[in-house]
């Protein structure tokens, strides 16, 4: 049964990656679509965010998270089959986590393969919620292009049969500790695909030959960094609970609360980067380019945790890499 079940999660795995595939396509096709569209005059406000973004005089100061009316395009019949196919996508990704736990008899995330599938479902279940908040549909081929790929390497690489929980894992930690790792994962992961809008949208803004149209339909690099640091805020502090509840469940197994364990260790200098990037954002004017590449080296950090950490050195958490 146990077999069963774990071979009908593994169709669904791939099952999802061929629904993600297409909305991939039809969210590029609308990327395609949005460049042949005639944007709208800039408004003074976005010049002014445009040209604060390249450096130039600031004639109008923008607030942060404001979006100019001007860039809500209207969403295009390829935007809207891209979002059905990956709201599809991620009800059959959904089913095979589930069938992946139920064949384990225990939460889906005890291993480098669940945790990427779980952080893979958080990711997209980060992305179509925040579209109730913001008009986020350019965004569709980063989410559903990353998922493809992640799940594509965590199959191919990192699938494991389903096997018992060594000790160290038979706790209600692992329900807390690792499913808020993976929902700080999908924040940072979605924020980071924001900064590299932005650095994009700054970089052509300061040409003097002018920004693409696919870019105008899109918000202004000032409202997309602070879109990104608002999504980084909140990675952070679910990461900041993992790297507390780590601890406490440190204790409980080996009896100390730290014990500089290399993935300890790379939990910290995560918690570090971000504590850093929120702290030069807010109190040492670091906006712009400086923001978003720190951004993105918070997000790379935590991909090297999950792969390389887990991968090439050994320590107490070696079990994560079965």
């Amino acid at each position: 049964m146990t077999e069963t079940l774990a071979t009908y999660s593994l169709i669904a795995v791939y099952a999802t990656m061929g629904v993600y595939t297409l909305a991939f396509i039809f969210a590029t096709m609308d990327l395609a679509k949005r460049s042949e569209a005639i944007p709208a005059k800039k408004p003074a406000a976005v010049a002014a965010g445009s040209a604060s973004d390249s450096g130039g005089p600031v004639a109008v100061v923008e607030r942060d998270g404001d979006e100019p009316t001007a860039h809500h395009a209207p969403g295009s019949v390829f935007q809207k089959i891209s979002l059905g196919l990956l709201v599809v996508g991620w009800f059959v990704h959904l089913a095979a986590t589930i069938l992946r736990g139920i064949a384990g008899n225990r939460v889906p995330w005890a291993n480098m393969f669940e945790f990427g599938l779980t952080a893979t479902l958080l990711i997209v279940a980060v992305y179509v919620g925040s579209l109730f908040w913001r008009d986020l549909g350019y965004l569709a081929a980063y989410v559903t292009g990353f998922n493809v790929l992640a799940l594509g390497i965590v199959t191919v690489n990192f699938y494991v049969d389903v096997v018992p929980l060594p000790p160290a894992l038979q706790s209600v930690w692992l329900v807390l500790h690792v499913f808020v790792a993976s929902l700080a994962t999908a924040f940072f992961g979605l924020a980071a695909g924001l900064s590299i809008f932005q650095l994009v949208r700054a970089r052509f803004d300061a040409r003097s030959a002018g920004t693409p149209r696919l870019l105008t339909t899109l918000p202004t690099a000032t409202t997309l960094e602070s879109l990104a640091f608002r999504l980084n805020v909140i990675g952070f502090v679910f990461w900041t609970f993992t790297l507390v509840a780590g601890a406490i469940w440190a204790e409980r197994a080996w009896g100390r609360y730290w014990g500089w364990d290399v993935k300890e260790v790379w939990t910290f200098i995560i918690w570090v980067i971000f504590a850093g990037y929120i702290h030069a954002r807010a109190t040492r004017g670091w906006r712009g380019n400086r923001s978003a590449w720190l951004g993105l080296i918070g997000f790379g950090a935590v991909l090297f945790n999950y792969s390389v950490v887990n991968i090439a050195f050994t320590g107490l958490h070696s079990y994560s890499g079965l």
